[in-house]
């Protein structure tokens, strides 16, 4: 490196030229600084500690809804409107059990996904190991669910997927 007003060879590490005084220019401009790990990790903190609230919230709505339309589709089906899918015959094409099977099965995948949000929702709020692999499968599962379930789903995906966001998660 040389001197820019004098041509002096400079060595390595001189902040000013020893011929004529003058100070050496830096070759890297500084960098701005960078938030430190602690902050991002605070910050990530917080974004999956509202995720959470987010996923207790789906599930009481999801179960909430699911039961209402569980329910009606059974007095549909059984109560005073069970006439209407009776032929002209007077019983029904199909068996009512098919259909008390299909109720019963539809029951428990309701209580399964439910207890499945809680769980995710649980997982996130208290920072375990295991939550966010959970959580993103949870997320692909509720991903159907139009229109929260989708947008749970996706919010979950963009904060916990990708290899920044794992090492933050592990860093929590």
């Amino acid at each position: 490196m040389y001197c820019s007003g004098c041509g002096q060879v400079l060595a390595p590490g001189q902040t000013a030229c020893p011929q004529c005084g003058r100070p050496v220019a830096p070759l890297i401009p500084p960098v701005p600084p960078v938030p430190d790990l602690e902050f991002q990790v605070q910050t990530y903190a917080g974004k999956v500690k509202a995720l959470s609230v987010v996923w207790f919230i789906y599930a009481a709505i999801y179960l909430i809804h699911r039961v209402a339309s569980l329910t009606f589709a059974k007095h549909f089906l059984f109560g005073p409107f069970g006439p209407m899918f009776r032929g002209p015959w007077g019983h029904s094409p199909l068996p009512p059990e098919l259909f008390a099977g299909i109720l019963g099965f539809r029951w428990t995948i309701m209580v399964l996904k439910a207890c499945l949000a809680v769980v995710v929702a649980w997982g996130l709020m208290e920072r375990a190991p295991w939550a966010r692999v959970l959580a993103i499968v949870a997320a692909f599962v509720f991903l159907l669910n139009i229109p929260f379930g989708t947008a749970v789903g996706v919010w979950t995906m963009v904060v916990l997927m990708g290899y920044r966001n794992a090492t933050l998660y592990d860093q929590l």
